[in-house]
C-alpha cells in the first residue's frame, strides 16, 4: 500500500504565490514587459507562474535558465555583484538574502527601502546575470 500526501500539501503546491497579486509586483512586471528585451522573461514568468511546485527560484525573473530576481513575502530579491550588495547594504537599501537555510547569499539582495526602484534594481540584475555578447 502506497501513502499519499495529506490533501493540504497536495493544494498548497498547486496555488499559485500571492506575491503574483502584490500590485508592486504587478507594477513591476508591467514596467519590464516594456522593454523589449525582457519582454520574453516577462512572458516566461507569467506562464509558469500558475505551475505546481514551490522551490527556490519558482516565483522568479530567468535570463537564459538564470535567476535574476525572485518575489517572496511581498519583497523583491535581485541577484547583483556582492560588492553591489554590500553597498545597497550600506545605504539602507536593502538586506543580504537569507534563502531560510540560515545562511545570507552574498549576491542576493532582499530590498527593503520603498524609496528605491524596483525597476531600476531589477533592469540591473538582468544585465548582471544575462550572458555578454562580444
Amino acid at each position: 500500500m502506497t501513502k499519499r500526501a495529506p490533501p493540504t500539501a497536495e493544494r498548497s503546491r498547486s496555488v499559485p504565490s500571492a506575491d503574483h497579486d502584490d500590485p508592486r509586483v504587478a507594477k513591476l512586471l508591467a514596467s519590464l514587459r516594456a522593454d523589449p528585451k525582457l519582454t520574453p522573461v516577462i512572458d516566461a514568468f507569467e506562464k509558469a507562474k500558475g505551475q505546481p511546485g514551490r522551490k527556490f527560484g519558482s516565483n522568479g525573473l530567468k535570463v537564459n535558465g538564470k535567476l535574476f530576481a525572485l518575489f517572496t513575502q511581498g519583497t523583491l530579491v535581485v541577484k547583483l555583484p556582492k560588492d553591489r550588495v554590500a553597498e545597497l547594504v550600506a545605504s539602507r537599501v536593502g538586506k543580504p538574502f537569507d534563502s531560510g537555510h540560515g545562511r545570507l547569499m552574498k549576491e542576493w539582495l532582499a530590498v527593503t527601502s520603498a524609496k528605491v526602484s524596483w525597476v531600476e534594481l531589477a533592469k540591473e540584475a538582468f544585465d548582471f546575470v544575462r550572458p555578454k555578447s562580444g
